[in-house]
């Protein structure tokens, strides 16, 4: 560091000029009015912190009022409580949503479907277990872009984020329900990245395999043996979605491996069959499922 007694003496006392170079940059998100649902805790409350901490103004929603309120204090958003998945919910969402950040200055511009349910069981799962899943990990993605899309589509820019998981990509053992819906996400944001790219939207999938949130605690001895070992915590999770969006991939993938597991699976299904139904037996003997 320079002293007084350091700096040139014709330097002294005057105010350096200001170069692009040292011009502050803003932040990434600046502006931007992002909505994350499911966010009163794990994932969702990691993703809106990061947006917060990029510049943007979050609106945090979550069926627990408390803690979207909480998390929404904790980076300076705005909780707009309630259910993500519902036409009706989704309907007032939105609504809700555009007030609060319009107070602000800012329009909805990032969409992020992130509340998700993981019933367990195969295919004799409850019928209430397979349309609760349905309705949050699916429904809610599609109910969310009729609404948004009018507008987006108008003015020729938009986000929409889907929480998939690696289970959209691959499996997940021990909850059909689980897997079978999050294909559906990946299908549906596949098809929207499809359909309207040519028209300013951009579509990311978030892919992750275990992170340490209360739903990998909630698979017990499944989500023990099969994804404790390499969870990531939520903010690694969020961290890479930002770099993401910044490079413009669809697929967000925070454990690199996923992408040579979806290779294989693509590459050599049978095999990858054989290797799923190996670790599926290897589960049965040690009795988690």
């Amino acid at each position: 560091m320079s002293t007084p007694a350091d700096t040139p003496a014709e330097t002294r006392g005057t105010t350096p000029a200001v170069t692009p170079a040292d011009a502050p940059t803003a932040p990434p998100f600046a502006g931007q009015g992002v909505v994350v649902t499911g966010a009163g805790r794990g994932i969702g409350a990691a993703v809106a912190r990061a947006f917060a901490a990029a510049g943007a103004q979050v609106v945090v929603n979550d069926l627990d009022g408390a803690a979207a309120r909480a998390v929404a204090a904790d980076c300076g958003g705005s909780a707009v409580p309630g259910d993500a998945a519902s036409a009706e919910g989704l309907d007032a969402l939105v609504h809700s949503a555009r007030g609060a950040l319009a107070r602000h200055g800012a329009e909805l511009d990032i969409w992020c479907a992130n509340a998700g349910v993981a019933p367990v069981g195969g295919a004799d799962a409850a019928p209430e277990a397979w349309a609760a899943a349905w309705e949050v990990n699916v429904l809610a993605h599609v109910r969310a872009a009729e609404l948004l899309l009018p507008h987006w589509l108008e003015r020729g820019s938009g986000r929409f984020v889907a929480t998939v998981s690696a289970a959209g990509l691959l499996t997940m053992l021990g909850s059909a329900p689980y897997a079978v819906t999050k294909h559906g996400a990946l299908a549906f944001a596949e098809w929207l990245a499809a359909t309207y790219r040519h028209r300013g939207l951009r579509v990311h999938a978030l892919c992750p395999q275990g992170v340490r949130t209360a739903m990998l605690a909630s698979t017990g001895a499944v989500g023990e043996a099969l994804l404790a070992p390499t969870a990531l915590e939520p903010a690694e999770v969020a961290a890479a979605l930002l770099d993401a969006l910044a490079a413009d991939r669809f697929l967000v993938l925070p454990h690199a491996e996923v992408a040579d597991y979806y290779t294989a699976r693509a590459g050599e299904p049978d095999r990858w069959l054989a290797g799923m139904n190996r670790l599926q037996r290897q589960l049965e003997q040690e009795g988690a499922l």
